[in-house]
């Protein structure tokens, strides 16, 4: 009997990972799912350290190959169509595979198809691909399955998708034009800081001139840049593996995601985002016959902040104890009164999803308000700081020529 460390998908379809004694891999997948625990991983335990170093090719493959969005839309879309139309599972998978031109999905194609041909279901071969398919996905899968509605979950399903990725696109549109400024900005900044002002700085010494303030400050700044290069990127290095560090950890993503939801302009976005995301993630998943319980589970591994998320775990020991969603999310912080009031009225409606979906379709609004408040808003601010910094560099440059000027015509 050998030990094998093991990575599988519960029946809730958390993560878990553990180690098992068996005389081989095959036999410890069949101890597992007498467990109800789906396999994801079984290596055995002096293999284990050796499989976790992965190598640099196979980090830059993961990089290279990684699997865009629209790619994953489009792949549902055909599964879902060619399954609508009746067509054996084996058979969609072998006409994907000929399709897809993405490596890594390509791969997961045909590991899913041997699978679904050694009698595996849908749910045990998508959930093996934890890096293409996301919790959520492997959930509605098996709730489709489960409930013999997987058309239906499936339509849901290209629903959400591409939902989610036009909420992020119109953010990313929103911020693309100010961290553009803001990279020109500070390229502009240190080029006239460590090109000109030297120049013009040599030229005033010479003509023996008092230089006044913004001078002195932008040549102080000049020196201690050529001086101390190696403290700055020393410091900067620290500041930014500390941060990385410390927003691995469970506090620090919470610390993070709170900051970023209390941010003014950008914060409101982030939070209706999240509150658009929680509502149709919701609705969808009540939808689909799944608990509230094992719904919240989800929720918090799919919903993208760390904050919510840690409320959404807050709100399931309640709901444990007996109470409804409603009540508990009224202590619970980033949920607006209309989120909490509406919930309430589908709880005692019976329609909670009926709800959640009007909530999810406000919020969409709410979120294309916000980033175009966000784009205007940003705009003014930038040419302040453009203004300051233009400023700054024409006081250090004009002040001592004003005064070269003067001394010439003497």
């Amino acid at each position: 009997m050998a030990k094998f460390y093991y990575q599988a998908l519960n029946e809730n379809g958390n993560l878990v990972e553990g180690s098992i004694s068996a005389s081989s891999s095959e036999e410890a997948e069949v101890l597992l799912l007498e467990k109800n625990l789906y396999p994801q991983k079984i290596k055995k335990e002096e293999e284990k350290s050796l499989s976790d170093q992965a190598t640099l090719w196979q980090k830059i493959k993961s990089t290279l190959f990684k699997l865009k969005t629209p790619e994953l839309i489009i792949f549902t879309k055909q599964f879902r169509t060619m399954f609508k139309a009746g067509l054996p599972v084996v058979e969609i998978f072998s006409i994907l595979e000929n399709q897809v031109e993405n490596i890594k999905l390509k791969k997961a194609i045909i590991q899913m198809s041997q699978d679904i041909k050694e009698g595996k279901t849908l749910f045990q071969a998508f959930s093996k691909h934890p890096k293409i398919f996301s919790h959520l996905y492997c959930a509605m899968i098996r709730a489709g399955e489960t409930s013999g509605s997987l058309v239906e979950v499936m339509d849901r399903l290209c629903y959400l998708l591409d939902h989610e990725y036009k909420v992020k696109q119109d953010i990313k549109s929103a911020l693309q034009y100010p961290i553009i400024v803001l990279v020109a900005l500070t390229g502009a900044f240190f080029f006239l800081l460590t090109f000109v002002i030297p120049k013009f700085v040599l030229i005033f010494k010479n003509a023996r001139i008092t230089l006044p303030l913004p001078t002195v400050m932008a040549l102080n700044l000049y020196h201690f840049i050529v001086d101390y290069w190696y403290v700055c990127i020393l410091v900067i290095m620290s500041i930014i593996t500390g941060f990385y560090l410390y927003f691995k950890t469970e506090s620090g993503k919470i610390a993070r995601d709170t900051f970023l939801l209390k941010m003014p302009l950008i914060g409101p976005v982030f939070q209706k985002a999240a509150l658009s995301r929680f509502s149709s993630i919701f609705a969808i998943l009540q939808a689909s016959g799944i608990s509230v319980l094992n719904s919240l589970d989800i929720l918090i591994g799919t919903i993208g902040n760390a904050a919510i998320a840690a409320e959404f775990a807050k709100l399931k020991e309640k709901l444990r104890e007996g109470m409804g969603i409603s009540g508990p999310l009224r202590s619970a912080r980033f949920f607006t009164p209309m989120v909490i009031s509406m919930i309430a009225v589908g709880e005692e409606t019976g329609n909670l999803d009926e709800m959640l979906t009007e909530i999810s379709k406000h919020y969409d609004e709410e979120v294309a308000y916000a980033v175009q408040k966000m784009a205007t808003n940003i705009g003014p601010i930038l040419i302040v700081g453009l203004a300051a910094v233009v400023g700054f560099f024409a006081l250090a440059i004009f002040m001592p020529m004003w005064d070269l000027t003067k001394m010439a015509k003497m």
